[in-house]
Order: C-alpha cells, then structure tokens, then sequence
C-alpha cells in the first residue's frame, strides 16, 4: 500500500468539543459531522464529539444520518435542510429531527408519521443568510401549522449567521431579526424548547447568540473560521496529511520538474518524490504559490506542478531518503504546515481545505498523535 493516508487524532476532537463545550455553557453543544466529519470521518468524529460534551449531532444528508445510526448513535441527530420528498419517509424511519422551512414539505412529512406518534422538527428562518430557510412572515404561519399539527412538534427554531466570524454588525441584525420572531411566537404562545442561531464563531464571540443550543462544526475539529476567533480558547487541530518519501534524484541548476516544466531548479540540487497528488485533495496550484511539506522536521517547497498522483519537493542538498516521512498538512516537530496556511495560499478558507482530503486517502485514527 502507498504511504499516503490521512492521521486524525481523535484525543484533539475530544478535547476541543469539551472546551467550547464549556465556553458556551449553559447552551448544550450540537456537533456538525456532516460532510465525513469535514473530512475527519463522520463516526469517529461523533463518537469524539459525544465524549467530549456534545448532547446533539447535526448533519446535511439523510445518508449521514443513517450512517450514524447504523453505528448504534442514538442520540438527537439533526437534519440541517429539508431532505427530499422521496428521503421523508427514512428520515421518520431513522429519527432524525427534520428542519422544515416550506409548508409543502411540511405536510408531506407529517404524513410520514404514525397515527399517535410525534415528529419533533425544527423550523428554520433566514434573517440574512439567504441560501434556505423560510422569512418571517412565511415561518409565523409555518410555525402555527406545526403547533396546532398533532402528529409534528415545534422542538426548535433556528437560523444561520452569515457572517460572524467577520462582520459583528450584520450578526447582531441577524440576532435582532432571530429575537423578534421569537417574540412573535410567544405572543402567540408557541414557545419552542429549543432556540439556537450560532456556529462556531457566533457560539464563542457573541454571548447572545448562543440561547438553547449552539452548533459547532469546524471548531470541535481544531480550526477557527478566522484567526481572531477566541484565540484564548486551546484548539488543536486533528488533521495531519502523511506521506513519505518514494523517489529521490539528483538535478543540475535549471532542470524543470514535472508537468509544464514552470520552475527552475535555482540550484544543483535533490528532489523528492512523494506519492500524493491533486486526486487526493493537494491543490494543484500549490507549486505556484508558495506552498511547502515538512520532512524531517524541515520545511521545504514544491518543486514543480503538483500532478495527479505524485509531487516533487525540491529539498537542496539535505539527506532525505525514501521512506522519510512528508507532512503534507499538519504537524512534525515543532513546526506545522496548518490548514490556515493552505488557505492563505489557495486564496480559500480552510473549512474546504480539510473537505477536499478525498477517499482515496485512507483515515488512520490516532489517540494523541502529537498534533
């Protein structure tokens, strides 16, 4: 088998659920391992997120649900969209909790259900997001249909920040707008049990954003949406991209490596090559920008495009044999190649760095792997 996997230290997942656990207490944490756990493997992520603190799980797909229940997870799982008409039917199957925002889905869901049973749903509101959700005015009467349905129950209200890692001012709109359909629907007296609004940066950087529950994705994996958000708080990332070294070969000063021939080799000097490549999530511009690996403790750049399988790493004139382990992404020694740099470099956000790690890349679970 080729060298090239991805190591997840599920210590880390532990450990940083259990912190913003306890920074937005008294609000119960909902873990969101949707998209493979962003990469880090959605059961295991889980399983992590649960020892850590969290009471709710969250996730995109029906399927991701299923996959969690299949692992003996019973614990609340939530839908964060409506699925479609054809997956109702296996969302009640498996109870999930469904976010509803249209009144057509609605029905159709609640025709799922057993005579003398209840669905507890979620109605979502869009204050400003923009992408799903109902408006306010269209959620009122959602929300009145739900109250008086007697096969659904209204467990929560929710809606989505845009921009909280970024912008505090649109946020608080956002927050006001969430505050006063609340409020219409306490006039009303519907009081859903469950009220929550904020992700990982609106749970650790706005006090009034986290009501009943806050849902936090990218953080309980180590990251932060921006490098200012709660730098006080001791998040360790649980992503390290590992390959090791398959080739090495001598070049004379201007040799071009790989497809393209772009870079010149400034030098006399050695390359290495390591077989990862653009099929496994490395992004094929990183040659271009200045991206870097780590063996032995050292950093050094690519040293010409990245190709499908493999890449070539321009290492001078140090003594890198085959089988040297390569930190493509994370930790190795006291340095680390992290997922904000990658971004940095790919002009992206290091939520779709982490995502792009494809399945050709086997996981490796870890307990404590020094990240």
């Amino acid at each position: 088998m080729r060298p090239s996997h991805v190591e997840v230290d599920l210590n880390a997942i532990s450990h940083n659920t259990s912190v913003i656990a306890g920074a937005v207490a008294p609000a119960m944490l909902c873990a969101v391992v949707k998209a493979d756990g962003y990469g880090h493997g959605d059961v295991p992520s889980a399983e992590m997120a649960l020892d850590g603190g969290a009471q709710w799980l969250a996730v995109a797909l029906v399927e991701e649900g299923i996959r969690l229940r299949d692992a003996g997870i019973d614990v609340p799982v939530l839908l964060l969209s409506e699925p479609t008409k054809e997956e109702a039917p296996l969302a009640v199957k498996w109870n999930l909790v469904p976010t509803v925002y249209r009144r057509t889905f609605t029905e159709l869901l609640a025709a799922e259900v057993d005579e003398g049973t209840v669905l507890p749903v979620h109605l979502k509101i869009d204050t400003g997001m923009h992408r799903v959700g109902a408006s306010p005015e269209a959620a009122l009467d959602l929300a009145v249909f739900v109250n008086e349905h007697p096969r659904l129950e209204l467990q929560g209200v929710w809606t989505h920040f845009s921009v909280a890692d970024e912008d505090p001012v649109f946020t608080k709109v956002q927050i006001d707008r969430f505050d006063a359909f609340v409020g219409e629907l306490s006039r009303r007296d519907i009081d859903p049990p469950l009220l929550h609004a904020a992700n990982t940066a609106g749970g650790l950087m706005f006090d009034s954003a986290r009501y009943s529950m806050v849902r936090a994705g990218l953080g309980i994996y180590g990251l932060r949406p921006a490098a200012d958000t709660a730098p006080e708080l001791d998040l360790r990332p649980a992503m390290r991209v590992i390959s090791a070294v398959s080739f090495v070969r001598d070049l004379p000063a201007g040799a071009r490596p790989s497809y393209g021939r772009r870079r010149a080799m400034p030098a006399a000097g050695r390359v290495a090559t390591v077989p990862i490549g653009y099929a496994d999530g490395v992004y094929r511009q990183l040659s271009a920008v200045g991206g870097e690996v780590l063996i032995r403790g050292k950093r050094y750049p690519y040293a010409g495009t990245v190709t499908m399988d493999q890449i070539v790493v321009d290492v001078g004139s140090d003594d890198v044999a085959v089988g040297d382990e390569v930190v493509v992404m994370g930790a190795q020694g006291t340095d680390a190649v992290t997922a904000e740099e990658w971004a940095g470099w790919m002009d992206t956000i290091n939520y779709e760095v982490v995502c792009n790690f494809g399945p050709r890349l086997p996981r490796h679970y870890r307990r404590g792997c020094g990240l």
